[in-house]
């Protein structure tokens, strides 16, 4: 059996995504929402009850006081927040095994993604002037496809890197070259397992590559581009493959971002991450 479909074939040993996230979201939709009924499909999933709590009580929510049931967190977190925090504990549980081929420790995946999620809401603000719940998702999903292709791109690193380094070509090239496909592509894939909408998927198989996308006017993609880039350049994070990715030169004047927008979205996520040790520690 060829690399890649043995790859392929990993999709199918995933666990399904947890419903969590779309049951609630589709009771927040209405204006007159009941705070029992939020609660009570998110009770149905003891583990995301538990980082919800967790979450709701870390520094980075900043309760006054400690949140000791769902009830009372869904009030306090609202909408937008709670959303953020369902999406971020049903996601962790597919990252405690790492993506070992690409990062020397298990958490340094996951560290990357919560981050590039952070800052895809900081960028989001800046560009569309709000956050964007469903972009959250997709940011923190970006790299889901580093999951599976770890084990193969660590028993073909040697070729990989010799392959950036003798062709001057990407690791995602070279990834597609040696093991009949990239981990953007493997991510669109599975986020097409999991059923997401075409958005999701998009921004997660195009994260490196936005300006090959079909449809230009999606800004999803973009965003994420920006904010993994954003955290490579700070080193969240970082695995073999690093900064070894083409760079896409008109995102800046595509959006009307100066350096000094980058500079100051930096230290927010700065900021952010600070905050956010105990999103970070779930897994």
């Amino acid at each position: 059996m060829k690399i890649v479909d043995r790859i392929l074939k990993s999709i199918n040993t995933i666990p399904a995504f947890p419903e969590t996230g779309n049951k609630v979201a589709q009771l927040l939709r209405k204006p007159d929402y009941s705070v029992n009924e939020v609660a009570n499909v998110i009770k149905y999933d003891p583990s995301i009850t538990a980082n919800i709590l967790k979450m709701a009580n870390s520094a980075y929510f900043g309760p006054r006081h400690k949140i000791t049931n769902i009830n009372d967190a869904v009030v306090y977190l609202g909408q937008q927040n709670l959303l953020r925090a369902i999406q971020t504990a049903g996601v962790s549980k597919y990252y405690k095994k790492g993506a070992s081929g690409y990062f020397d420790r298990v958490t340094d995946l996951w560290e990357h993604s919560v981050a590039v999620a952070l800052m895809s809401q900081i960028i989001s603000r800046k560009i569309t002037g709000q956050e964007d719940t469903t972009l959250y998702t997709a940011a923190l999903l970006h790299d889901v496809g580093k999951i599976i292709m770890g084990e193969f791109v660590r028993d073909s690193l040697t070729k990989i890197a010799e392959l950036v380094s003798s062709k001057n070509i990407s690791f995602l090239e070279a990834e597609e070259i040696i093991l009949g496909i990239n981990h953007a592509d493997l991510g669109g894939k599975i986020a097409t397992y999991w059923k997401f909408p075409a958005e999701i998927r998009d921004a997660i198989s195009f994260h490196h590559r936005p300006d090959l996308l079909e449809k230009e006017e999606k800004t999803m993609p973009w965003i994420v581009y920006i904010a993994d880039q954003f955290c490579l350049m700070l080193g969240v994070g970082g695995g073999v493959d690093g900064l070894s990715y083409r760079a896409v030169s008109e995102v800046l004047p595509k959006f009307n971002l100066r350096m000094k927008d980058l500079e100051m979205s930096m230290v927010l996520l700065s900021d952010d991450l600070n905050h956010a040790k105990e999103l970070i520690s779930i897994i």
